[in-house]
């Protein structure tokens, strides 16, 4: 059996010798921001080089040789051109005299010598395992990850009769260490080229030109009014980076921030690679396709995502489950986050990009995040940003209905404690704590005395926020990748995604996922009797006049102006801002607009809507029980109503359970006819507790009988009178 470095360096040399045979064809056009084509072959400008890293017999350097054969640039590879010559001896003849662990440290001391520039770069497998000298490698070039599956690999090692690798035990299997060595390749990567099974030496080339390309082009992120006429045109602006738009929450203009670059592709076979992955594992997989490396680093991401998505937060290991609910419909159980509700997915992470972004704005500005909820939002918000905002000096001020959300949701906000936390309770109905946010921020007197005066600068952490939403779709592509590990549909089949709707995140992020690859057949839009998205999808006509907002048992999706929509028109308008803008503007002074009849039949490709009246809410939510011992929210009894209407048994239907019964306990024990005399929380979770019921109480949600608060600070509905708010508790912060 062979050493890999000696097997490794049988093969390379085999490979120059044949390297004609593997030219790419007609596989660079896209290949446009830092190469350029001259005659038949291409060249790569700048210094950077590109650093080929993976587990051994992962292709590196033949694959090196493919990309110095199609960008006219050298190739270095680290066993041949630093190690050998630095040792005056074979890579297979030091390891065997001084051992693997020495090897490592003589191996790394050899590598911080290396000074190339403009050079494909292949490093050995083992080379990520030294810190020092990868940071030092790091600096000149773009690190490339080769994430073959460990399969591929396997059968790549045997065929060379390779029986060892650096570092491998006795007793350790070759899959072990090799699984083992992946924890210091995710720790380094710029670009991960996420390969699939049987994939040819080719193809993994056109992925690696395509990840650079990607990387070098950075296209940034737009408003979706900006004043430009297309999403071509916008990219020639000046990109905001994923941090600045964090940071910045709502557009100066009015709009969203929305990708330039439009929305990223994965094809089903790299989808199939996250198949048996953790939560965590498909969240860093999917996230960093929108993310853009020099924002955020994968490792940094990968850091985040786990603290989010931890057993402390959530009480489930599965994070977001997938169950059974009934023939061919599932339920994605969205609620086991600390505030049980589906906003704890996006907010245990979005917090930790603000602190992120904070920082990386090197400037000495405290940050006030503004926040309008219709329940479930603020509780999530506040308890993000009490773990995760750091020492940024962040601040949280939540505005809510005071009449417009359940007993329960009220106590978890006011509960929160903390001297940068405000929770206000408004006269007035969820659309006017929205509206009058996007007021506030753009009113430039008041940012201009917020920050001249105080120090302050205004962000938000609604689903506006790009950096709220992006976490969202993480979950959707999930439960497709559950419904195949559960052995209900193979890669490539459909299904059907219902979604209680408000505020049209929530949905927008399962388009997302589906342009991101996930094939989704239709989107069922899920109103309650607050219906006006339901009628804007049947009739291209968004209208709020002579409509006021009616108070339901699903709070949540009591909500006429629907922020979200507007990214979707974006999409649909192929970035057209102008018309955005249009509608917008016609809704502000209006109340009203219409899409014409071909974006409307666009629109109707992917999508239908329904909405139940209060009784047809409370009838499913009984009936589920009474028929499975399920017990579900109002909102998820809104979307099971209509997913219902819809259902044709042609393929699965998943359905977004978006919060915790408990927390809509009074109404829930009235919809099972159940009479209930107190608003008090212990009262009704015990008559709750009592049924039986499956899921069980949420332990999070419980523990709040046991805390008391004497916050209780109530506005009228008026836009001076919020503003005077935001002063007052930005002066008490001072």
């Amino acid at each position: 059996m062979l050493n890999l470095r000696v097997a490794l360096n049988i093969a390379n040399y085999a490979f120059r010798r044949s390297a004609c045979s593997y030219r790419l064809r007609n596989i660079y056009t896209v290949f446009n921001v830092r190469c350029v084509s001259g005659g038949g072959s291409s060249r790569y400008e700048g210094d950077d080089n590109i650093i080929l890293m993976g587990c051994p017999g992962s292709g590196k350097t033949s694959i090196g040789q493919l990309l110095s054969d199609r960008l006219s640039m050298p190739v270095f590879d680290i066993d041949n051109d630093l190690l050998e010559p630095h040792w005056n001896t074979t890579v297979g003849n030091k390891l065997s005299e001084v051992g693997g662990d020495k090897f490592l440290e003589l191996e790394g001391e050899a590598l911080m010598q290396f000074q190339g520039k403009g050079q494909i770069v292949s490093l050995t497998g083992s080379n990520p395992m030294h810190s020092q000298s990868m940071e030092h490698i790091s600096r000149s070039g773009i690190l490339v990850f080769l994430d073959v599956p460990i399969h591929d690999i396997l059968e790549r090692l045997e065929r060379m009769k390779v029986d060892r690798i650096v570092g491998q035990k006795p007793g350790v299997t070759m899959e072990e260490i090799l699984k083992y060595r992946l924890q210091f390749y995710e720790k380094w990567y710029d670009i991960r080229v996420l390969c699939c099974r049987n994939d040819d030496l080719e193809s993994i080339t056109s992925k690696v030109l395509k990840g650079v390309q990607k990387h070098k082009s950075r296209a940034g992120h737009v408003s979706t009014r900006s004043k430009k006429t297309s999403l071509s045109e916008n990219t020639k602006s000046e990109p905001k980076g994923f941090l600045q738009v964090v940071r910045e929450g709502l557009a100066n203009d009015g709009g969203l921030y929305i990708s330039a670059a439009g929305v990223p592709h994965l094809h089903k076979d790299q989808w199939s690679r996250l198949i048996g992955c953790t939560y965590q594992e498909k969240a860093v997989r999917i996230l960093e396709q929108w993310i853009h490396p020099s924002d955020l680093h994968p490792g940094k991401l990968k850091s985040m995502v786990e603290n989010s998505y931890k057993m402390d937060n959530f009480n489930c290991n599965q994070v977001i489950p997938l169950v059974h609910l009934h023939k061919k419909q599932f339920l994605l159980e969205l609620f086991h986050g600390p505030t049980a509700s589906f906003k704890d997915a996006a907010l245990q992470l979005m917090p930790q990009f603000f602190q992120e972004a904070v920082k990386s704005s090197h400037g000495n500005s405290r940050y006030l995040i503004v926040v309008a909820t219709s329940g479930d939002t603020g509780s999530a918000v506040l308890d993000g940003f009490s773990k995760h905002s750091g020492d940024t000096g962040t601040s949280v001020m939540v505005l809510f209905p005071e009449d417009g959300v359940s007993a329960i949701q009220k106590a978890q906000m006011r509960a929160t404690t903390g001297g940068n936390v405000h929770v206000v309770g408004v006269k007035g109905d969820f659309d006017f704590c929205q509206s009058a946010i996007k007021k506030i921020f753009n009113n430039n007197e008041l940012t201009n005395q917020l920050q001249d005066h105080y120090n302050v600068k205004l962000s938000a952490a609604n689903s506006i926020n790009w950096g709220r939403l992006l976490p969202q779709v993480v979950y959707h592509a999930s439960a497709y990748l559950n419904l195949i590990e559960q052995g209900i549909i193979t890669m490539g089949d459909k299904i059907d995604v219902c979604v209680p709707t408000g505020n049209f995140g929530n949905i927008l992020a399962a388009v997302y996922a589906k342009l991101m690859g996930i094939p989704i057949r239709r989107f069922i839009c899920a109103s309650n009797i607050n219906n006006v998205v339901t009628e804007f999808l049947q009739t291209g006509i968004y209208d709020t006049r002579n409509r006021d907002l009616r108070l339901t048992i699903s709070p949540a999706i009591d909500i006429l102006k629907s922020s979200n929509l507007e990214r979707f028109l974006y999409l649909v308008t192929d970035g057209n801002s102008d018309l955005v803008r249009h509608y917008y503007n016609d809704l502000e002074t209006q109340k009203y607009f219409q899409v014409s009849p071909q974006i409307l039949s666009k629109i109707q490709e992917d999508f239908v809507a329904g909405c139940c009246t209060e009784t047809e809410c409370s009838q499913t939510l009984q009936a589920v029980f009474k028929e499975t011992g399920y017990l579900m929210d109002p909102h998820t009894a809104v979307a099971k109503t209509v997913a219902d209407r819809f259902s044709d048994g042609d393929c699965p239907m998943v359905i977004a359970s978006t919060a915790h019964y408990g927390k809509f306990a009074s109404d829930v024990l009235n919809s099972l006819g159940i009479q209930t005399r107190t608003d008090d929380p212990e009262m009704l979770f015990k008559q709750l507790d009592n049924l039986n019921p499956n899921p069980r109480m949420h332990t999070e949600l419980s523990s709040i009988v046991h805390k008391t608060s004497s916050r209780k600070r109530v506005i009228e509905a008026n836009v001076n009178d919020v503003i005077k708010e935001v002063i007052h508790f930005v002066e008490k912060m001072s």
